[in-house]
């Protein structure tokens, strides 16, 4: 398939084809529903923190900035951005990962992986057409979902998807280029994040080389450290530092960027798309930080157990009395496994319908 083509007939408007892709997620129910999905911090604790819509729109702003800039498709980056976390269950990771174990332990080797949640939402789940499910995205924003995160070939990827995507392939250069601007993005935002709520202080990353680096240019400003200017100076630095780095690394590695290469260049090789090997030790040394200093904070951890608890037990009852689930979902029996649908079900909440239901359910109300 070409990298333009789509799985069914579609007339042609006044859009390129993925600026149509792009319309088509923005104006679905699982892109509304990011509005109150994790991101880390839990939706209800504040109208400050970031969700999954807005790390999903700061993700397409960066990717959009760095395609731009290095003579990339800018809609098609926008449009993979828009969609990598369709997927993604209430409760951030962790909803995820329960997901995986409660499928698993019920017998489905396959589990919950939410990049593969992303690809099934656009080519199944979101229905807006009568002749078929699926959003009938492009070849090669499908393929950006889908290949979001190296390796590519996982488990229960069946040999279709290797035939029709190529799994020893790497997707797009636009595809690359989203994820990094997701590392980017929630690296950032997550320390702003994580300042503002008092998890950490910069005290708790100023060991790391790249740290140092941007503190000491907001610094140079006569900023304070501890004062909102600093942190916000700090984070757009962090931001513009990173952006700026990418594209200087990866400019001389690119193929012809004004062509959408799909399944072009071999997974074996090297990406194009990548930081320096410096920047990314050091990249990589912070994120190990914000893990044991942000991610596993008590109070994030707290949090996160009553999401995975919730998700446990809203997948027991689900599992044993199908009444539960709203009619559509009950039409789909037969269609697929039992604990497929009610993954399906349960991966499309949002945090707060996800809290509602288990408490109707279980008598909380």
């Amino acid at each position: 398939m070409k990298c333009t083509d789509r799985f069914y007939p579609a007339i042609a408007d006044f859009r390129d084809p993925f600026a149509r892709d792009r319309d088509r997620v923005i104006h679905t129910s699982s892109f509304r529903r990011l509005e109150y999905k994790t991101q880390v911090f839990i939706n209800h604790e504040g109208d400050y923190f970031r969700t999954r819509l807005t790390h999903s729109l700061e993700v397409s702003q960066i990717a959009r900035a760095i395609a731009t800039a290095l003579g990339c498709h800018e809609s098609l980056a926008e449009t993979i951005a828009l969609a990598h976390d369709l997927g993604h269950t209430p409760f951030g990771h962790v909803g995820g990962d329960m997901l995986d174990e409660c499928l698993k332990a019920d017998g489905n080797r396959n589990g919950f992986e939410h990049n593969f949640q992303s690809f099934r939402v656009v080519t199944k789940l979101e229905k807006r057409y009568a002749p078929f499910d699926g959003l009938n995205l492009t070849f090669a924003t499908l393929e950006g979902i889908l290949k979001h995160s190296y390796p590519y070939r996982k488990p229960f990827l069946s040999a279709w998807y290797d035939d029709v995507f190529g799994l020893d392939f790497h997707p797009s250069l636009e595809a690359m280029i989203v994820d990094h601007a997701d590392e980017i993005a929630y690296i950032s935002h997550d320390i702003d994040d994580g300042i503002q709520y008092g998890l950490i202080g910069f005290e708790d990353i100023l060991e790391n080389e790249l740290v140092e680096f941007i503190d000491a240019r907001v610094r140079a400003e006569r900023l304070v450290r501890g004062t909102k200017l600093h942190r916000y100076r700090f984070v757009g630095m962090l931001i513009s530092h990173l952006v700026t780095e990418l594209i200087a690394s990866s400019r001389p590695r690119i193929p012809d960027a004004s062509k959408i290469l799909c399944r072009t260049i071999p997974a074996s090789e090297p990406a194009p798309i990548a930081f320096d090997a410096s920047l990314a030790t050091q990249i990589k040394k912070l994120k190990k930080i914000m893990y044991e200093k942000l991610y596993r904070h008590e109070r994030i951890v707290s949090k996160m157990h009553a999401g995975k608890e919730c998700i446990k037990k809203l997948y027991s009852a689900l599992g044993e009395d199908k009444d539960l689930l709203p009619k559509k979902y009950r039409e789909k029996m037969g269609e697929e496994k039992p604990e497929r649908i009610v993954a399906d079900y349960i991966a499309g909440m949002s945090d707060r319908y996800a809290l509602k239901r288990y408490r109707e359910i279980y008598g909380l109300a």
